[in-house]
């Protein structure tokens, strides 16, 4: 494929362009995660929304996907990918309760400083540049997960503790540092340029999930979705936490910057504003409000994909 052409905009510190960069696994989508929108049709126009603003900024842009996936977003309804990659038909004989791991992967397989996009955060600014040029970056720091919360790291620990199995060395280093929280990095906006250490925490946190040696121990959590949120976000803030201080470690020094300094800065409007960024966080997705505001936006900025939609929806007259 061409590389996306370089317009002064997007670039970390060395000049290198900024890769945009989505991922959708199918299957769990289908199955069951496509329930959280309003509709259907809402889902793709948000996909639509998501790559048209943040290609203004970052026009070098990648989908990760599946063979399915590339024949929806791709094929039928045309968005405008620089680069597809099917990597994510690795996952076919996954879990679909690991819906994260087609980011996970998504991370590991990039080639040049990249920001990864969730279908549901749209990117109005590019980003600032003290977080655009980090080696590691995330949308916002959350310190106040509880140790005793449903589907938390304890979980895990006894169902690997049971059958004798090691977690890796920097989640039992995060562990060790408190007794009541721990910390996750909020990944609906994640990417950097320390393309080494993002391959070093894809393998790390592929094989704490898809190792067959590991299969016993998640046998005794039959509902996997619940735990994604530790295997990507409080795993990577356990392995830049690690490798940022370990004197022998490759990745000594990483440190990861972010968009907002904290979850309620994130959730501030004025503040989201200020930056130019929106997630559609949770419940936000199946509100009819956001819903109507969606379809206009879409209808106004890209009547063509908007027909699209209705048409691989068989929606269309």
């Amino acid at each position: 494929m061409i590389d996306a052409i370089t317009h002064g905009r997007g670039a970390d510190r060395n000049g290198r362009p900024v890769r945009a960069v989505w991922s959708f696994w199918s299957r769990p989508f289908h199955a069951y995660k496509g329930g959280i929108w309003t509709s259907p049709l809402h889902h793709l126009l948000a996909w639509g929304l998501s790559v048209h603003a943040a290609r203004r900024h970052y026009p070098d842009t990648m989908l990760v996907t599946d063979r399915e996936g590339k024949q929806l977003l791709v094929d039928r309804l045309g968005l405008p990918f620089t680069h597809v990659s099917t990597e994510l038909e690795r996952l076919r004989g996954a879990d679909i309760g690991w819906w994260a791991l087609g980011k996970v992967v998504a991370y590991g397989v990039q080639d040049r400083p990249f920001v990864h996009l969730d279908s549901d955060v749209f990117l109005w600014k590019a980003l600032p540049r003290a977080v655009a040029e980090a080696p590691v970056f995330a949308q916002s720091p959350e310190y106040f997960h509880g140790i005793n919360e449903g589907c938390g790291p304890r979980d895990i620990e006894a169902a690997f503790a049971a059958h004798g199995l090691a977690l890796p060395v920097e989640w039992e280093w995060a562990r060790s540092k408190s007794t009541q929280f721990f910390r996750e990095e909020n990944c609906g906006m994640v990417g950097g340029s320390h393309l080494a250490f993002f391959r070093y925490f894809t393998e790390t946190a592929l094989d704490l999930v898809l190792n067959p040696r590991h299969a016993p121990a998640w046998a005794r959590l039959p509902d996997k979705a619940g735990y994604n949120m530790i295997i990507e976000q409080f795993l990577l803030a356990a392995c830049v936490e690690y490798h940022r201080f370990h004197p022998d470690s490759p990745y000594r020094g990483v440190r990861i910057a972010h968009l907002f300094r904290s979850w309620e800065d994130a959730c501030n409007p004025q503040r989201a504003a200020r930056v130019g960024f929106t997630h559609l966080i949770g419940g936000a997705k199946s509100s009819p409000a956001v819903a109507t505001r969606l379809e206009a936006r879409m209808r106004r900025e890209d009547p063509g994909y908007l027909r699209r939609c209705e048409r691989a929806l068989g929606m269309a007259g």
